[in-house]
């Protein structure tokens, strides 16, 4: 009665609009651990019924639009379908760059016997395929010129395969195949880059060369903002992609500078902190959850290693 005879009325709850509810609804959905395998097994299913259909000149029309990003006489112009695989594949690499010098540094891979079982899987992984198809095709000279086609593994999808079981799968089963995916891409693009590139170009693997030296810098000043590494990353990027090797090495390259621990002399009042999820986790703030810390207290986000001499010299290469 006092609200109405001083010309105040209540306030109301409002219903969030169906908007609000809808995007809630799908943040909750990318939560799960298991988000990007259900997206993975949707998007396939979906292109190979639509490839299939009478939708499929369409769909063929779609990934080859061209576009073309120009700054004055630079430009880069690629169908849509290349975009995606120099372009967003990239981004992949970088995120499974970072998974893997975690799981090198301190995680599953952080001996030299494991950390050499996937790189000699990857190498298996490609010759094997390639001698099979090398001798169904021998007789033939203009087959056989493709033998590198069946040495490509498709990594991507099968991490969203392994998503789809969320913590039923063995963290060291994922470290595996994230160390086999770089192996991999690696050696992908060591044999592009000496088989099937007719010719490479100095000036931009010299500016690459320059970027990265650049990327070492960061680390060694234990930079840990993102727009720092995004601000050299993408030059890095154009500069691997216009020198004739493929671009997802930019990718891998940034993630292997990224600094995986804070410093402490870095943890004060004028320097990024690092953000404690729980008790043992802290991140790097403004990095993906997935690039943590793991350590028995938040201080001990920068502590001695106690590993071998030359399992350390190696860690010392990735992170340093």
């Amino acid at each position: 009665m006092a609200d109405e005879r001083f010309g105040l009325i209540p306030m109301q709850t409002r219903t969030p609009p169906p908007v609000d509810k809808a995007l809630k609804a799908l943040l909750d959905f990318l939560r799960l651990e298991a988000a990007g395998g259900l997206l993975l097994m949707v998007a396939a299913v979906s292109a190979m019924v639509v490839a299939n259909s009478p939708l499929a000149d369409y769909y063929a029309a779609l990934l080859d639009i061209p576009l073309e990003i120009r700054i004055g006489t630079f430009g880069i112009a690629k169908p849509l379908l290349l975009w995606i695989n120099d372009g967003l594949m990239a981004v992949f690499f970088f995120l499974v760059g970072m998974e893997l010098k975690r799981e090198v540094v301190e995680g599953h891979l952080s001996s030299l016997p494991r950390a050499s079982l996937p790189a000699f899987a990857a190498v298996g992984g490609m010759l094997a395929p390639a001698a099979f198809f090398a001798a169904f095709n021998w007789g033939n000279p203009v087959a056989r010129k493709g033998w590198a086609i069946p040495t490509a593994t498709d990594i991507a999808f099968a991490l969203g395969v392994l998503s789809l079981f969320g913590k039923r799968v063995p963290v060291a089963l994922k470290a595996f195949l994230l160390s086999v995916a770089i192996f991999d891409d690696l050696g992908a693009i060591i044999v592009i880059a000496l088989f099937y590139t007719a010719e490479l170009s100095l000036l931009s693997l010299v500016i690459g060369g320059v970027l990265i030296l650049g990327l070492a810098y960061l680390n060694r000043l234990s930079v840990t903002r993102p727009a720092a590494y995004f601000l050299i990353g993408v030059p890095l990027w154009v500069a691997v992609l216009k020198s004739g090797v493929h671009a997802t090495l930019a990718g891998v390259v940034l993630a292997m500078f990224i600094p995986l621990r804070v410093p402490e002399r870095s943890l004060s009042s004028h320097a990024p902190e690092p953000l404690c999820v729980t008790s043992s986790t802290c991140c790097i703030r403004g990095w993906p959850l997935a690039y943590c810390q793991y350590s028995r207290s938040p201080t001990q986000v920068s502590r001695s290693w106690d590993s071998p001499s030359l399992t350390r010299f190696i860690q010392f290469r990735l992170v340093s």
